[in-house]
């Protein structure tokens, strides 16, 4: 099954605790601070894989969770970091954060990465903390939280030749035909419900990779149908082959009306080059027509080939000529990610707000810092409350009318205001 959308939760692992620890040897009753740093939490990155060509794996699992870092030991030792965990995406994935719409990257070439959860940093054991007015601090850090988002990953295939027409103009039997690909193939309208991928052996120099663009209707470039996940796999090929069926009632119509939803879905997909196969030729009614829609194909500046799928009727040729067009295409030029701009904001800013039973305060810097705090050490505690003076959080406070003995959450911690 063809997946081309999905959406994923990433979870880098949090940094590993520092410790308070002192330095314990015969005959040195005194040891310095020796408490070891913690070590570093994995990151979560997608990479490229040439050997995926689907989203479907994500139907499955959609839940990625780096390890965390490890605890800080004794004798300045330092905890083991954890090891990055690489999720693999097919090549042409297009990352987006779910929540804010932001495209954070797109994934063309094989091995390119893109770190979408940073592992957090391991915290400070007590040996950076010892000073000539205080040799002993009982003082240190814990490790930075972990970062969590969630992802919307959209595939666009990225293929040489991308196969269009209306429903049932015969591009899935034209992919069977020239290459090893087996889609299904039925006499009715949207046989072709996700797209498929061909390649295509026109001897030992000459590959080529096929995509066969399930059929395209009117108001495709708003959505309707399934609009918006079929044409956007049309924007890496290089050449289009429009196979036009000899059957229509008008295929002149048919051709103008899935130029007109291309061009109206991306400007830049009306430049690239475009061939024309007028299939069915192996029926006599669609030779009798043949030479006017010939004619009609050519006055408006396209190539025709009358092939037929059934008989293989002009195939190697419409494949030949198509190949030279694919060598004479500019590559087509990756999504660019554009930053997104936004207000500068300050990481120490908070708010302060009462709450039912008490006060919470929220803020980036102070939240993480209380994530870090080591509660059960006094020093630790002090420290946090000289951050909480620094900032204004505290003022703030007072100005706000915290009394003694309110509770005073910060993040997931709750405190107890004394003066």
């Amino acid at each position: 099954m063809y997946l081309d959308e999905a959406e994923i939760y990433v979870e880098s692992g949090r940094g590993g605790d520092g410790i308070v620890h002192f330095h314990r040897e015969k005959y040195k009753p005194r040891g310095g601070p020796d408490g070891g740093d913690g070590g570093r939490g994995g990151d979560v990155i997608l990479e490229v894989s040439p050997h995926i060509n689907t989203l479907f794996d994500f139907r499955h699992k959609s839940r990625f969770i780096a390890d965390s870092g490890k605890n800080g030991g004794p004798n300045n030792m330092s905890g083991k970091s954890a090891k990055d965990l690489v999720v693999m995406v097919p090549p042409g994935t297009l990352v987006y954060d779910a929540d804010s719409g932001d495209l954070l990257g797109d994934l063309v070439e094989e091995g390119q990465q893109l770190i979408v959860a940073k592992g957090g940093r391991g915290g400070r054991g007590n040996q950076h903390y010892a000073t000539s007015r205080n040799q002993t601090p009982r003082m240190a850090e814990k490790g930075v939280p972990e970062e969590s988002r969630t992802l919307r990953l959209e595939l666009k295939m990225i293929a040489d030749i991308g196969i269009v027409g209306v429903p049932n103009a015969g591009k899935s039997s034209l992919l069977s035909v020239v290459s090893n690909a087996k889609p299904k193939i039925g006499n009715y309208p949207f046989t072709t419900l996700s797209p498929n991928l061909g390649v295509a052996k026109l001897d030992v120099d000459t590959i080529l990779v096929l995509a066969d663009i399930p059929g395209l209707i009117e108001g495709a470039h708003e959505g309707v149908g399934l609009g918006f996940s079929f044409l956007r796999h049309i924007q890496r090929t290089k050449v289009l082959i429009h196979v036009l069926d000899g059957l229509s009632e008008d295929p002149l119509s048919d051709f103008s009306q899935i130029n007109s939803e291309m061009a109206l879905f991306d400007e830049k997909i009306k430049i690239k080059p475009q061939i024309v196969a007028f299939n069915k030729m192996d029926l006599p009614s669609v030779q009798a027509r043949y030479p006017e829609i010939k004619q009609a194909i050519k006055g408006l500046g396209f190539e025709i080939f009358p092939i037929s799928t059934v008989t293989h009727e002009n195939v190697d040729q419409l494949m030949w000529r198509t190949s030279e067009l694919v060598r004479e295409a500019p590559e087509p030029e990756p999504v660019e990610v554009m930053p997104v701009y936004r207000a500068s904001e300050d990481p120490k800013a908070f708010t302060v707000e009462e709450v039912e039973d008490g006060w919470q305060v929220h803020g980036e810097a102070i939240e993480r810092a209380a994530a870090m705090t080591y509660w059960e050490h006094r020093e630790s505690v002090r420290r946090f409350q000289r951050l909480m003076e620094n900032i204004g959080v505290e003022e703030a406070l007072r100005e706000a009318g915290v009394e003694e003995g309110d509770t005073v959450y910060v993040g997931e911690y709750t405190l107890e205001w004394q003066d």
